[in-house]
């Protein structure tokens, strides 16, 4: 009598969790990351007669968060906006 009742919960069990697995499966969007931002974020030389440091970062900052932006994608950007000079330096 009581392995009935406890095969009737786990089947009952295994429905609620396909229904909210369905649900879930429903609500989730796909993330999509936006890096056409990259041409918000200045090249940066190092030389002191164009884009300072105080500005290159906190640029890269607010495009890594309005693109959904990882760190890795954050770290390639870097390198990718790095004029000649502090390319040496990769």
């Amino acid at each position: 009598m009581a392995e009935a009742k406890l095969k009737q919960e786990i089947a009952e069990s295994r429905a609620e969790i396909e229904k909210l697995m369905e649900q879930m499966s429903s609500s989730m969007h796909a993330v999509h990351k936006d890096l056409s931002l990259r041409s918000r974020v200045p090249n940066w030389s190092g030389a002191e007669n164009v884009t300072s440091l105080e500005e290159f970062l906190p640029s890269m900052d607010r495009a890594a968060i309005i693109g959904i932006w990882q760190h890795a994608d954050c770290s390639h950007i870097a390198i990718l906006r790095l004029a000649d000079p502090a390319k040496r330096f990769t």
